[in-house]
């Protein structure tokens, strides 16, 4: 499991100090130089906005979802993406209005490493037990890092909410060849990077529970068949949850 070094002092490299024109005080306005090696907010977001800082920013909150409502990662700076904002304020104590600012980009950039990955998942944890990385599988290369990180942010709010306990992913991407080989199902989400299979410090069904406010349609558990030894996670268009020991 990952770690990261870095603090909240992230935040002074973020955005820098001025004097605002309302009575001398003090502000904090965007900083031109990179807060971060991965990704840089250059502005504050709110409804209406759209573009790629959208983009980057639904990534990132994707994972503080309503329940059984997943953010649409479409560039747009809708209802579902404030909502999500709001969530991960709250979840990290900062001041909660659903708008994107410094003190929100603060606690990315806390979390981000360089590569774009969350503090504690790497892609290491999710490539094909086969030995291939993520080649092999039934998109691109590039399209399962794509997929594979978005997930990752997914999993870095849901361990936040179980009181940042470890999670371990047993199974992550497999290639073709490799979900054949260990029995998966035919087209499984695993050969897109859309899929994880999980263990940790809780029990099953908490993950399974605590999955469908995190922005997984895709939750199979305890009682479902195959499923007793690990949760199954998935993003996917339409919603399966089946984990009867559960819910």
């Amino acid at each position: 499991m990952k770690r990261t070094g870095r603090s909240m002092l992230g935040l002074l490299g973020a955005f820098t100090l001025s004097l605002g024109l309302l009575g001398g005080a003090s502000v904090l306005d965007p900083a031109p130089a990179a807060a971060d090696s991965c990704y840089t907010w250059g502005e504050t977001l709110s409804q209406g906005d759209s573009g790629s800082d959208v983009r980057e920013l639904q990534v990132r909150v994707a994972g503080w979802a309503a329940y059984g409502d997943p953010v649409n990662i479409d560039g747009v700076y809708g209802p579902e993406t404030a909502n999500a904002v709001e969530r991960f304020q709250s979840g990290y104590g900062l001041t909660v209005d659903g708008i994107a600012g410094p003190e929100t980009y603060g606690q990315i950039y806390d979390l981000q490493d360089a590569d774009c990955t969350p503090a504690h998942f790497a892609y290491s944890e999710f490539t094909s037990g086969d030995g291939s990385g993520f080649s092999g599988g039934n998109t691109s290369t590039s399209n399962v890092r794509t997929n594979v990180l978005r997930n990752m942010w997914k999993l870095e709010a849901m361990r936040h909410k179980l009181g940042d306990s470890p999670l371990y992913v047993s199974s992550g991407f497999r290639s073709v060849s490799h979900n054949d080989a260990v029995g998966g199902a035919p087209n499984s989400k695993h050969t897109y990077g859309q899929a994880a299979d999980l263990t940790g410090a809780h029990s099953l069904c908490d993950l399974a529970r605590a999955a469908r406010s995190s922005g997984f349609n895709g939750i199979i558990g305890p009682g479902a068949a195959g499923h007793n030894d690990h949760t199954h996670l998935d993003t996917r268009s339409g919603r399966y949850w089946n984990a009867p020991n559960c819910f």
